[in-house]
């Protein structure tokens, strides 16, 4: 593998590339530079990034970030999702039923301390249990000594272990979100693309005790934002990518994970698309959770296409040649690295769906599902020690866990029922009706009237009903005839056999494999190669600039007057219809005024909603998104056209006070 190459690399805070700033930017990154960085990121739990943006706790992040707290906030007579919010005075400053932000305090290189737990020649069961045990009394030990959330974090795929220590806050209230037309300007048809002229903003404010927190490190917001050429950091919590995972695991991925995903979102797109079609307080019930799949699926539509590239692959398959050890060496490595991971696709193929069916749930997309299986295991997970449970039951996860358990967030029995039983078809149709587990979650009946019956029996529309289970511990569960925990509980051991297989036979020989190619990527290029990103805080950065697609040349921003070009264009249809506000508004605005622009900053799914930083770490600019072209940075980092996309900062002060009379909001985020 060559070192990494011009801007590339999703860096750890503690392990930036500063000699590479500094070298090709003249730019110095300070440790004072870097703390501020790191208090001042917020992660959304729910999947997102923000940042505090005033010292009274004002965060900021992406609307469709902030998409699953407005529906849940929305009733029936008041969409807020759809229409915006705007609190002008704290009192009116709206909680979110379920919202839980992380801010991280610190981090620590664990590594010796959990390879140390596990002896070489252990096999992989007893390895993984090992390693399980020591992370979970290094997490317990870490959050009763700091009375943070302590999370272990396993980077380069098990070559290095670092311990992320967050405060949390759950006493979140909205504070201001435009309409869902604006935010997402263009739907479906501009996602992933380039122009853009999306207000993907929503603010939040972060309490404590009733009172809004002190934030002392926060981001000053730019008035100016970014010129072209400027160079720009992007710092939030990236998702997952795959750009050190070997050849074999990529060809699966391309062969195997990526089809079945794709089939199993378009079939839910379908559903979601359907049920919404029924009206329109179906539609906005429906609404976060079409988003998501939509989203979700363009985007791995995307990496389907990159994996196709031959050229792509190719890459891929110099980089691991430049990697291995010289033939005469092959012996000292038997099986080898590759060859293990190699070894652990094959099994893989034939455990894979049903794992992801059953035990990640693909086969059961219910909330209530979701519910009566939490329940089910807690009742199992909790009375064992911390280290010994199943990861999500730790110490360090559980309060987030029965925070979101009790949420009084609505649910709608009939959207929970078209879900249900839109998986439940995709269960039987990707293994077949008479196979056992089909068998075992349709016990005589087909996917309809087993969703039908689940769906109208089940108490946990009830949080007290919830709560009661949690209380009561195993006792309880196993007493209660609720249809959903006994459906959990007849999958349960099936379920779990399909885990601890992939657990032993899967992911700790890749794990294993992977740590010793960690070695040797160390040996060999030293910490120039960034490791891949794990949904915790990372730093990218590169440059202001367009570039040029079919012989145009594209500008590095839009601007508010070509947002109401696309709309005349477009004729004015959804999803191209620009709010009322914005038409009657028109006079009122600067066309000149900056939207969107576009960086060569390497950023992934989960950086949505990520402060947009320059030199002096002002804020310029909210990532909300890639263009198509960045979608193969999963696996390859690339700059010739991949782009990711920010809202600037200056249209942001500039909507606030002359479209939406949100003159304090904008004094806010100005102040001195």
């Amino acid at each position: 593998m060559v070192p990494a190459r011009s801007d590339e690399g999703m860096w750890l805070l503690n392990d930036p590339p500063k000699k590479h700033l500094a070298d090709t930017y003249k730019f110095d990154l300070t440790p004072e530079w870097l703390d501020r960085a790191m208090k001042a990121n917020v992660r959304f739990n729910s999947g997102g990034s923000g940042g505090f943006v005033s010292p009274d706790g004002l965060v900021v992040t992406n609307h469709h970030i902030a998409a699953d707290a407005l529906q849940k906030m929305s009733t029936k007579d008041r969409d807020l999702y759809r229409d915006g919010f705007y609190a002008k005075e704290r009192k009116d400053e709206s909680k979110c039923p379920d919202l839980e932000l992380n801010v991280l305090q610190s981090i620590e290189d664990v590594t010796g301390k959990v390879n140390g737990a596990v002896m070489a020649d252990l096999k992989p069961a007893d390895a993984a249990a090992k390693r399980r045990a020591i992370m979970g009394e290094i997490e317990k030990e870490s959050t009763a000594k700091t009375g943070l959330r302590s999370d272990i974090v396993t980077l380069y795929q098990g070559g290095a272990y670092h311990l992320y220590r967050y405060k949390k806050y759950t006493d979140v209230r909205l504070v201001f979100a435009p309409e869902a037309g604006i935010a997402g300007f263009g739907g479906d048809v501009d996602n992933f693309e380039y122009p853009r002229h999306g207000l993907d903003v929503a603010f939040f404010r972060v309490y404590e005790n009733d009172k809004p927190i002190a934030s002392k490190d926060y981001f000053h917001w730019s008035r100016v934002g970014p010129t072209e050429n400027d160079l720009v950091f992007v710092t939030g919590h990236p998702g997952t990518t795959n750009r050190l995972e070997t050849l074999a695991k990529l060809k699966h991925r391309r062969d195997s994970t990526l089809p079945y995903t794709l089939n199993r979102l378009r079939l839910m797109e379908a559903a979601l698309t359907q049920f919404g079609d029924r009206g329109p307080e179906q539609r906005r019930q429906a609404g976060g959770d079409l988003h998501r799949v939509a989203n979700a699926r363009k985007a791995f539509s995307g990496q389907l296409q990159g994996l196709l590239d031959p050229a792509i692959l190719k890459q891929k398959e110099e980089a691991e040649k430049s990697l291995m050890p010289p033939p005469m060496m092959a012996s000292s490595l038997t099986p080898g690295p590759w060859l293990m991971i190699d070894g652990a696709q094959h099994v893989y193929r034939d455990l894979e769906k049903p794992h992801a069916l059953l035990e990640t749930g693909h086969g059961f997309a219910s909330e209530l599902f979701t519910i009566a299986r939490q329940l089910v295991r807690m009742g199992e997970e909790l009375p064992k020690k911390s280290g010994d449970r199943l990861r999500e039951y730790r110490d360090s996860n559980l309060e987030s866990l029965k925070f979101q358990l009790l949420s009084p967030a609505p649910l709608y029995p009939d959207l929970e029922r078209a879900k249900l039983q839109a998986s439940l078809t995709f269960l039987a149709e990707t293994l077949g009706g008479e196979h056992p587990l089909v068998v075992l979650a349709l016990p005589g009946k087909n996917p309809a009237q087993q969703a039908e019956q689940l769906v109208a029996t089940c108490k946990f529309f009830d949080v007290a009903e919830r709560k009661r289970l949690l209380d009561g511990g195993a006792k309880a569960i196993a007493a209660s005839r609720d249809p959903m925990i006994l459906l959990a509980k007849a999958i349960d051991a099936e379920s779990r056999a399909l885990r601890k297989r992939y657990e032993n036979e899967v992911e700790e020989p890749e794990r294993q494999a992977y740590a010793e190619i960690a070695k040797i990527r160390f040996a060999a290029l030293g910490n120039t190669v960034a490791p891949d990103a794990t949904f915790t805080l990372r730093l990218a950065f590169g440059t202001v600039k367009g570039y040029e697609v079919d012989g145009e040349k594209l500008p590095f921003h839009t601007t508010f007057g070509s947002a109401f070009d696309r709309a005349a264009i477009m004729k004015n249809r959804e999803p191209f219809d620009l709010p009322k506000r914005w038409i009657e508004g028109k006079e009122k605005i600067d066309p000149k005024t900056p939207f969107n622009f576009v960086s060569t900053a390497d950023t992934i799914g989960g950086n949505s909603g990520s402060p947009v930083l320059n030199r002096s770490g002002e804020l310029v600019g909210i990532n909300f998104d890639r263009n198509r072209h960045g979608l193969v940075r999963n696996f390859v980092y690339t700059e010739v056209q991949a782009r990711h996309v920010a809202v600037h900062s200056k249209a942001v002060l500039e909507a606030l006070r002359k479209l939406y009379a949100a003159g304090g909001l904008a004094d806010e985020l100005t102040a001195k």
